[in-house]
């Protein structure tokens, strides 16, 4: 899908806005989101949850921002671009969770929330107050949350052993309230299998396992993608199978950066890299 499709020169490509934190490495966070978002033919625009140190081998250290810093930049892109889909990463602490559930509440729009815990390489980047809040503020103002499985584990008490768990996993997701959840099954063995569901549909989403260890950023990533599918007037279950396929190309074309887990490859499908 190329950032020209579908759209006469000079008009504006939906707009899709993401809050969430900066990866100085470049391969998860507001960075991943916006590469992923011009991949996918939107304009992506971004307010700044927390600026991290961080590289392959992990964070070095991370500083939120101030709530008053959050919601202005929010209102500031929202009240004069105006948006089309949200998309929410690593929001840090209570108080930025509870402003960023209030802010995504009053604007019509769908929102992807990912509720980011953990990184790649296992760092904190949710304080432990701060999940009631994803409970109770965040999850029931998402059109579709993307937890992983160590994140169902976190919110829910559910441990996923197999993909007969996925189930009652997502059972526990939807009891707070978004209106889709896909637990994303990434961490079992096997194929790559992730399961969306509203509490009705369902829908098993499958890709090979691939053998390739540079996959930092690809819950940013898939969680972008779908809020850009969204953005461009997509269902739910086309956006994730869409982003489903984007982020498989993008793992199969990850690369080394560093000394440790490298990104996966946001312009795989523009023949931008080597791999």
């Amino acid at each position: 899908m190329s950032g020209g499709s579908g759209r006469s020169a000079g008009s504006a490509p939906p707009r899709v806005l993401t809050v969430a934190g900066s990866d100085s490495g470049g391969g998860a966070g507001v960075q991943a989101d916006l590469k992923t978002m011009l991949a996918l033919g939107v304009h992506g625009m971004s307010v700044l949850t927390a600026v991290t140190a961080q590289n392959s081998l992990g964070v070095q250290g991370a500083w939120e921002l101030p709530v008053e810093a959050v919601r202005a930049q929010y209102r500031s892109v929202v009240d004069d671009i105006g948006v089309d889909a949200v998309k929410t990463g690593m929001l840090a602490s209570a108080e930025l969770v509870e402003a960023v559930a209030e802010l995504i509440g009053a604007t019509d729009a769908p929102a992807v929330v990912d509720p980011v815990g953990v990184s790649k390489h296992g760092d904190s980047l949710l304080a432990a107050s701060a999940l009631d809040s994803v409970r109770t503020k965040l999850l029931p103002v998402a059109t579709v949350a993307t937890p992983n499985l160590d994140e169902v584990a976190q919110l829910t008490g559910v441990r996923v052993e197999s993909e007969d768990g996925m189930r009652r996993a997502a059972a526990a997701m939807l009891a707070y309230g978004p209106t889709w959840v896909l637990i994303k099954g990434g961490h079992l063995r096997g194929d790559a299998v992730d399961y969306l569901t509203d509490g009705s549909a369902e829908h098993w989403l499958r890709a090979p396992r691939l053998d390739n260890r540079h996959t930092h950023g690809t819950g940013c990533t898939l969680a972008s993608a779908i809020a850009s599918g969204l953005a461009r007037g997509a269902t739910v279950p086309d956006a994730t199978a869409a982003a489903k396929e984007y982020v498989t190309g993008a793992i199969a074309g990850g690369f080394a950066l560093g000394g440790g887990i490298g990104p996966v490859d946001h312009g795989w499908r523009f023949g931008t890299s080597d791999a």
